[in-house]
């Protein structure tokens, strides 16, 4: 039932229904209400007009308010209404008052070394820039004495994930978009109850669009018996609600505060190839120790605490380095956070500086190729500056849609310069930036709408780390069975084909 609820208040489905409904109204106004239905059609005109001229006066990208502006000229009788709606949800203001108190709470245990800073902009001043611009808007700083493990697959990641949470001796903070039963749930739920059991400190919190219309709620229900602490973040409910788009699409596993994962991978046994969904399925990973950790530690507790009466106090989780081995890193580090609920898009503005910056090559993997404006500008003008601009997609897709709208961004991109290559063998779900041998990022952004704009995500940057050489290898390894495209590839694209993907590239930002 929750499956269902799901698409049916999905936005495509919104929308259909939206113009039957429109439709239907027309003629029974035209046959019914005659002079009084023009009265009524023209104060919702009235509306649309002044819609408009807000969204167009608004701080908002401009493909988004393109978007709208489209909406409300195909669904003039109700366009203008749910935009109204959507923008003055009270829901949605204590919703973003919750997530900037937690915030700002949270940073106030977030500092910045000025040694460290100091030797990044000494290694690296255009580094160094970026470094500052995220500390600056987000307050998480750049750490050295971390270490680096990159995976090219999930299946490698969950063994270390295993190894390492039967070494915690604390706490275990989890956080994912998608949790389904399986081999990889049951494995990590059993190491759980076991830990809890010798007094280590458990926490999930999932997503309630991406596991708690898929999940059935018995499996963290027993997990709660057994004393682990489990929470929904911004449940699913079947109504029309800009805060149900906001959603927390981030994967962090955080493990006595020195050891975190963080990258593509959510739990679930298609991301390890224990299920074969969309053919061999390609997701990366870090596995980070040492001080950059403290980062992940913070932006699990900020959201975990949004609808909590009183904070805790974060010192409780400061690591204690009683470990085997050391953290010694060969580089800098900075995890990082986006949030939807601020004017910041920081995911997106991090991507055009390594676009922006790039000088001999920019690989990239996404599983999502559907950029706005601003990102479609820079890919192009990096292509045409001589940068050896590469990006991996699926060739297996998950999502028809997003499929049929990446392939509208093919030619232009070809033309350009930028070579796409599709992972001929299934799906590839690895969100990888890498340039110029010194910097790269992991994490959970995809090139797409929702994941600039509207859900919670993060990410670790690297600068001048031995790990960005592993990133930039396994890319040139994916890319030998990596299919091609071509401007013919593209021509030769059935004609129904082309036009539903132009069509629906129109309403990207809202799907």
């Amino acid at each position: 039932m929750k499956k269902f609820l799901s698409k049916i208040f999905s936005r495509l489905v919104f929308t259909i229904f939206l113009m039957i409904v429109q439709i239907a109204v027309l003629i029974f106004g035209i046959l019914k209400l005659n002079e009084k239905f023009y009265f009524v059609y023209a104060l919702l005109t009235l509306l649309d007009i002044v819609m408009i001229i807000y969204i167009h006066n608004t701080e908002d990208n401009p493909s988004y308010k393109l978007a709208w502006v489209m909406l409300i000229s195909v669904i003039p009788l109700f366009g203008g209404l749910t935009y109204l709606y959507l923008r003055m949800q009270f829901s949605r203001r204590i919703f973003i008052k919750l997530q900037e108190r937690s915030t700002e709470y949270g940073n106030n245990y977030l500092h910045q070394s000025e040694g460290v800073q100091m030797l990044l902009e000494y290694e690296n001043k255009r580094m160094s820039n970026l470094s500052h611009y995220i500390l600056n808007v987000s307050s998480y700083p750049v750490y050295n004495n971390t270490s680096v493990k990159y995976y090219s697959v999930g299946d490698l990641q969950f063994e270390d994930m295993i190894k390492e949470l039967k070494k915690a001796e604390r706490f275990i903070f989890m956080e994912y978009f998608i949790i389904s039963a399986g081999y990889m749930f049951d494995t990590i739920s059993e190491i759980l109850r076991q830990k809890v059991k010798s007094g280590v400190e458990v926490r999930i919190m999932y997503d309630g669009v991406g596991t708690q219309i898929n999940m059935p709620e018995k499996y963290f229900k027993r997990l709660s018996e057994c004393g682990v602490k489990c929470k929904i973040f911004n449940s699913f409910r079947p109504f029309l609600s800009s805060v149900q788009n906001n959603r927390d699409h981030r994967k962090i596993l955080v493990i006595d505060g020195h050891t975190a994962f963080n990258g593509g991978t959510n739990i679930a046994d298609e991301y390890i190839n224990r299920k074969e969904r969309f053919g061999h399925w390609k997701d990366t990973a870090l596995m980070i120790k040492g001080n950059a950790v403290w980062n992940m530690t913070v932006m699990f507790l900020q959201l975990w605490e949004m609808n909590e009466k009183q904070m805790c106090n974060y010192m409780e989780f400061i690591p204690k380095y009683n470990v085997k081995g050391t953290f010694i890193g060969d580089g800098f580090v900075q995890p990082f956070s986006d949030s939807p609920l601020d004017d910041e898009h920081i995911g997106e503005l991090v991507y055009m500086d390594i676009i922006n910056n790039a000088e001999q090559y920019l690989y990239i993997t996404t599983p999502y190729l559907i950029p706005d404006n601003e990102l479609l500008t820079s890919l192009k003008l990096s292509a045409k500056k001589g940068v050896d601009v590469r990006i991996i997609t699926p060739h297996i897709p998950d999502k028809w849609y997003a499929y049929a709208i990446a392939w509208t961004y093919y030619p232009e991109l070809i033309k350009a310069g930028v070579k796409i290559y599709e992972y001929t063998p299934g799906f590839i779900h690895a969100k990888n930036f890498v340039s110029d041998d010194n910097i790269g990022v992991v994490g959970t952004i995809n090139l797409d709408y929702r994941s600039l704009y509207l859900h919670f995500e993060c990410g670790t940057i690297l600068y001048k780390c031995s790990a960005i050489f592993d990133i930039k290898n396994d890319f040139i390894e994916t890319q030998s069975r990596s299919q091609l495209i071509t401007l013919e590839n593209c021509n030769k694209r059935p004609l129904l084909n082309k036009i539903g993907g132009y069509i629906l590239r129109m309403f990207a930002p809202l799907l």
